[in-house]
């Protein structure tokens, strides 16, 4: 279990109202790949980057002009696969 059940639903909502003011497919928007995406860069790279991990997927899928699950998954995994191995330390 994740920590994003109990405030999903707002999540959701916010995630709506957010997404109908810049013109995006609110179903687009997978809370549970942005996070484990952003929570992997923060806990084996650095937490700084995780924000901009999230993104530069983002443009990533805006530069493919497609917003499917399987694009989404396979440019995520390209992503972590850049980060460092989980037992490696970080040099913050």
């Amino acid at each position: 279990m994740t920590d994003l059940h109990y405030p999903k639903q707002r999540w959701i909502d916010w995630i709506e109202r957010a997404s109908a003011a810049v013109d995006v497919d609110p179903a687009a928007v997978d809370i549970v790949d942005l996070h484990h995406l952003s929570k992997e860069v923060a806990h084996r790279f650095e937490r700084p980057m995780a924000p901009v991990s999230t993104f530069i997927l983002g443009l990533a899928l805006g530069a493919a002009g497609d917003s499917g699950a399987g694009l989404r998954t396979d440019l995520l995994d390209r992503i972590l696969d850049t980060l460092p191995a989980e037992s490696e330390p970080s040099e913050n």
